[in-house]
């Protein structure tokens, strides 16, 4: 499959989250561990709530990622998250390595269920559980209201 990272859909890929070349992104890139997805990020000062802490939000940006990258691994598909059910346990602290964790629970024609995690320094910050739902090419053009581009074809097919 190459990269697990924000090339596999080109170049020119957008996602705030894995986009190699997004000028504010996380820019993620993941490995597999068995039946898991997992990556390590720092997060920076620019991803302030309060001072110190990194906003929920983008802690939930980074479970949401982490997440979505458990079909790409696991399926060779992407999806589009219809559900998230989560609990943050402590603050993600700003400046500290922080390990994100997924894995596929469940999969069926159209629905994916994930569980992600978030720690740091061996710690719970974040669990959830996600679902996704799978869309082949045209209805993921449909929800998108734009041609899917090319490099994401082979994902919407579900080819390795």
């Amino acid at each position: 499959m190459g990269p697990l990272d924000g090339r596999l859909f080109g170049e020119d890929n957008p996602c705030f989250g894995c986009s190699v070349n997004h000028p504010h992104g996380f820019h993620l890139s993941f490995t597999r561990e068995g039946e898991e997805v997992v990556s390590h990020f720092t997060p920076g000062a620019q991803y302030q709530g309060p001072p110190g802490i990194m906003h929920g939000g983008l802690v939930m940006t980074l479970a949401d990622e982490v997440a979505a990258w458990a079909l790409v691994a696991g399926l060779h598909k992407f999806g589009f998250t219809a559900q998230v059910d989560g609990k943050f346990k402590r603050p993600v602290r700003i400046g500290v390595d922080t390990e994100l964790r997924a894995h596929i629970v469940k999969a069926s024609f159209r629905v994916v269920r994930v569980v992600a995690s978030i720690r740091q320094q061996g710690e719970s910050c974040y669990e959830g559980n996600f679902v996704f739902a799978l869309m082949d090419q045209a209805g993921a053009e449909k929800l998108l209201q734009a041609p899917l581009p090319e490099a994401w074809k082979r994902f919407a097919a579900g080819q390795p």
